[in-house]
Formats: structure tokens, sequence, C-alpha cells
């Protein structure tokens, strides 16, 4: 898990080929002009979800992780509190893992809470369970979605 600024991301190009697209696309965008929704960037390998909510109480945020996709999540607006906790110490799932959405949740509690205010990203790999959207307020952000199992152009994913 990474917590950092989008002037910083330069120092996270070389953890996954699919990093320097996703960063330029967060750098280049006016994502404030953005309506709620899906946006892809490159097809299924990297896309957006723009996301407006209000905030919730920890007690009600669940643990979530994601096999297929890393997640970057970058505050536009508001603060978003996320809890974070190692997959490999989540032992009390809420269900199966869901392949046709790339989601489980889970009971267990947060081992950290990160303060995320607008203008920073939490960087969350496959091996992080996350409960975000813990604020008192509403939120704006926008989520990246980052294929794991990403091959060049004309290859098959594994």
């Amino acid at each position: 898990m990474i917590v950092d600024t989008l002037a910083n991301a330069d120092r996270y190009f070389a953890l996954h080929s699919l990093f320097p697209r996703a960063f330029e696309f967060l750098r280049t965008t006016d994502l404030h002009a953005l309506a709620p929704g899906h946006y892809p960037i490159q097809g299924e390998e990297i896309f957006a979800i723009v996301e407006v909510a209000n905030g919730r109480t920890r007690a009600d945020a669940k643990l979530e992780f994601h096999r297929k996709y890393i997640v970057i999540q970058l505050v536009l607006g508001g603060v978003d509190e996320m809890g974070w906790k190692p997959v490999s110490d989540c032992h009390n799932p809420v269900a199966e893992y869901r392949a046709d959405h790339d989601i489980q949740f889970f009971e267990d509690v947060p081992t950290s809470w990160i303060t995320t205010p607008a203008g920073s990203f939490c960087l969350f790999f496959t091996e992080d369970a996350h409960a975000p959207l813990v604020s008192q307020g509403e939120i704006r952000k926008v989520i990246l979605k980052i294929a794991t199992a990403w091959e060049p152009v004309g290859a098959h994913y594994a």
C-alpha cells in the first residue's frame, strides 16, 4: 500500500508497466469535469471510476480486496479515511470472492486508518484489503483499476 500525491507519481512507474499510463491519465485529465461513472483508459487493462458519495463510519466500512486489479484511489474533494489490513490477515469473509465483480468483503477490522485528503491517493495492491469512503462529509474521488495480469497488445491474459 502506498499513500502519496501525484507530484511524486514518477517514483512508482517501475512497479508496473501500466503505471506510467495510469498516472498520465490522472495528471492530464480534468478530473473535476468528469461526471460520476466508468471511463475506459486502455480497454479493460486500465479504467477509471469517478465516484461521489457520502462518507460512512468506520463501523460501517467493510474491508474489500481485488485479485485482478491494483487500485489507485485519488481523492478529489473531501477527506477519505481509508482502512487497511493485509489480506493474509483477513479471516472473516462476508461471502466468497466474486470473480464477476473482482471483489471480496471481510468483517475483519482494519489494522490502520489512513487519512487521505483531496489531492492525495492511496494505491492498493492485490495483497491489500482496504475500507474506503470513511468520512463525515461528501467524498469525490477517482478510482483507477489497473490489471495485474497485463500483457502487451496481441498477447493473451494469464
